[in-house]
């Protein structure tokens, strides 16, 4: 981890097109302002978190329903020899 100290209006510049500005120190809470390219995602940790359990539950629930499909399908065909 890159540990910077920056003061109010400085900047730090990530790889060639990402800068985050210190805009405001106030009562312990650094605003801050990032410019990216619109096909960069900027997310809070919070919510990125919540997205990615949300999306390993879509996963969980899609392979639980291919599961069952493909129980359906070897019970179906154990039925058809019978």
């Amino acid at each position: 981890m890159l540990v910077l100290s920056r003061r109010v209006g400085e900047s730090i510049i990530i790889g060639d097109n990402i800068q985050v500005r210190v805009l405001k120190i106030e009562n312990g809470v650094v605003k801050l302002g990032i410019m990216a390219p619109d096909d960069v995602r900027i997310y809070r940790e919070e919510v990125y978190n919540a997205i990615a359990q949300h999306n390993k539950s879509v996963i969980s629930q899609e392979t639980a329903l291919e599961s069952v499909m493909k129980l359906k399908e070897v019970i179906k065909s154990d039925k058809d020899r019978r």
